[in-house]
């Protein structure tokens, strides 16, 4: 049954302890710092170095915490963003330690939400969050998933802290294989679109760094009309494409190299790895 989540506090926004702060941790707080959510005194981290947690503090303002357990004790929210590898053994440090007053969010890759509970108390509620790395300049796109412990509530304090890295999207789990396919990897086919692009530019003449600016701000202003146009990808492309013009003598070369396919292709197949990984890694529960 789901409980009511602890409410934010006025002015100064949850107490946050995140577990495993490396890049994808530091980048969540540094954006939750930034958009004003959370203050630098409401949040602990813990790294597997210790001289990192500290690079942390002496960076961020916020404190570090010797153990696990220290960090979680008196925390509205507690953000797991260890490697997927190392969520069991955190989890059995901490997860006693939790009660239904606290949030646990994951945002560790492939563990499944049954895993998570599997390491909790009753009642504890959990949000499964997966982000993608453009969360560094706020740029991000995050599905969540609830758990059995988890209510509205619980997922709108989740929307709120990740929708300061970016956008947020609620999703049953079934589809969090997807999501990593598709958005979580995707950033990785994007560089290798873009990296394209600036060497055709270089191809006709660019300079580099005139072929690289060009080709970066073209997809994030493509991105930008699909979101805030909302209109189908393939009307916008034709809306470019004039009878007897360049695009269309363009798109005929991209048609013929197979790029569409091979996109569809690579969300698939990383689609199929997401759940093999988890399932490699938890067995049944990580189906």
């Amino acid at each position: 049954m789901a409980v009511k989540a602890r409410p934010l506090r006025a002015g100064s926004g949850p107490r946050l302890a995140v577990l495993g702060a490396g890049q994808l941790g530091e980048m969540l707080v540094r954006g939750m710092l930034e958009a004003g959510l959370i203050e630098p005194a409401a949040v602990t981290v813990t790294t597997l170095h210790g001289v990192r947690s500290k690079q942390l503090a002496k960076q961020l303002g916020v404190r570090a915490a010797a153990t696990n357990a220290d960090a979680v004790r008196g925390a509205d929210v507690v953000l797991l963003t260890v490697k997927p590898q190392q969520a069991v053994p955190v989890l059995r440090d901490v997860g006693p330690l939790l009660t239904h007053r606290q949030l646990l969010i994951s945002a560790a890759s492939s563990v499944c939400i049954a895993v998570l509970e599997q390491h909790l108390g009753p009642g504890v509620p959990v949000v499964r969050a997966m982000p993608n790395t453009p969360a560094l300049v706020r740029e991000g796109m995050t599905a969540l998933s609830a758990g059995s412990s988890a209510g509205a509530a619980h997922l709108a304090q989740a929307e709120r802290l990740f929708g300061a890295v970016g956008q947020t999207v609620v999703l049953d789990e079934r589809h969090m294989d997807a999501v990593t396919g598709l958005s979580a990897s995707g950033p990785a086919f994007l560089y290798i679109v873009i990296e394209s692009l600036a060497d055709g530019g270089v191809k006709v003449g660019l300079p580099r760094d005139v072929a690289l600016r060009l080709a970066a701000q073209t997809v994030l202003g493509a991105g930008a009309m699909v979101r805030e146009t909302g209109e189908h990808p393939a009307l916008l492309k034709d809306a470019v494409t004039t009878p007897s013009g360049t695009t269309i003598d363009g798109i005929l070369e991209l048609e013929d190299g197979g790029v569409r396919v091979a996109m569809l292709k690579a969300v698939v197949r990383a689609t199929r790895r997401a759940t093999e990984r988890a399932h490699e890694l938890f067995g049944d529960l990580g189906r």
